[in-house]
C-alpha cells in the first residue's frame, strides 16, 4: 500500500462527513480487496460519524476477475455500517447494451474493449452469440449492474464515472456523456459549479484540478488502483 500525504481540497464536505471514492477496478478483484482493507483500518484508526464508500465504475472488462468483482460489490460493505453506493461505467453500459439488444456489431466491440475475459469470468465463450450469454448470466449479477446509479453529488462534490459536458446543467446530462465523456470536459478551465470526482481516463498519478479530480490509474494497465479519501477540506490518495 501507498499513501499520499493530506493536502488542501479544491471542495469541501460537511462535519462528520468522509468519503472514500474507487476508481476503475477492470476485474482486479485482489486489488479491490486490500484497498477494501485498507479502508477498513483507516476506519479502525480513524473513526468518523458517516463513512461513505463510493466505487465509479469500470467493474468489469480487462482483468481476469469481473465476476469475483462483482460478487464481492454486491456483498456490501467492508466495514459494517458503511455506507456504500456504486456507479455505472461505460464498460457495464456496453455489456448491458450487448446483452438487451444482441447486436453483433455492438458485441463485437464490447470483446475488444476487455468483454472477453469477463465472460470468460463467468465461465462464458465470447464465440457464443450474445443471446446465449444473455440466458447464461446469473440473474443476481445482472440486476445488480442494472441497478447502478449514474451519479452522486456530495456536499461541493460531484461524483460520476467519467466527468460532465461544460455549460450543461446536472439535471439535463446525457447518460453518454457521464459515463463516456473526455473531451471537452478535461480541458476545461472553468467552474462546473461542483467539484468532479471521476475516473474513466487513465493516468499514472492522480490529478487534482480546481474543478476536478481524476483517479483512474490504470489498475489493470500496470498502474494502481487508487482510492480517493475526502475529509472536511482535506484529501489524501491509497493506493494498490
Amino acid at each position: 500500500m501507498s499513501m499520499i500525504n493530506s493536502t488542501l481540497s479544491p471542495a469541501r464536505l460537511p462535519p462528520g462527513r468522509r468519503i472514500y471514492a474507487i476508481g476503475d477496478v477492470h476485474g482486479c478483484d485482489a486489488t479491490l480487496a486490500a484497498i477494501h482493507a485498507d479502508i477498513a483500518a483507516d476506519l479502525l484508526a480513524r473513526p468518523v460519524a458517516s463513512p461513505l464508500l463510493i466505487h465509479l465504475g469500470d467493474y468489469i472488462d480487462r482483468g481476469p476477475d469481473s465476476s469475483q468483482v462483482i460478487a464481492r460489490l454486491m456483498r456490501g460493505p467492508p466495514v459494517p455500517g458503511t455506507e456504500v453506493l456504486n456507479l455505472m461505467g461505460n464498460h457495464e453500459h456496453m455489456m448491458l447494451s450487448v446483452l438487451a439488444e444482441a447486436d453483433p456489431e455492438m458485441a463485437r466491440l464490447w470483446l475488444r474493449n476487455g468483454g472477453d475475459a469477463s465472460l470468460r469470468s463467468w465461465g462464458l465463450e465470447p464465440d457464443d452469440p450474445p443471446s446465449a450469454w444473455r440466458h447464461q448470466l446469473p440473474t443476481p449479477h445482472l440486476a445488480f449492474l442494472r441497478g447502478l446509479s449514474l451519479h452522486h453529488l456530495e456536499g461541493e462534490f460531484l461524483f460520476v464515472h467519467a466527468g460532465v459536458r461544460p455549460g450543461v446543467p446536472l439535471a439535463r446530462q446525457t447518460s453518454d456523456d457521464l459515463m463516456w465523456i473526455r473531451e471537452p470536459f478535461l480541458s476545461f478551465a472553468g467552474d462546473f459549479g461542483v467539484v468532479v470526482v471521476h475516473g474513466h481516463t487513465p493516468g499514472a498519478d492522480p490529478v487534482i484540478r480546481k474543478n476536478r479530480i481524476g483517479i483512474d490509474t490504470g489498475a489493470v494497465l500496470g498502474g494502481r488502483l487508487t482510492c480517493l479519501v475526502l475529509e472536511a477540506d482535506q484529501l489524501f490518495f491509497i493506493s494498490r
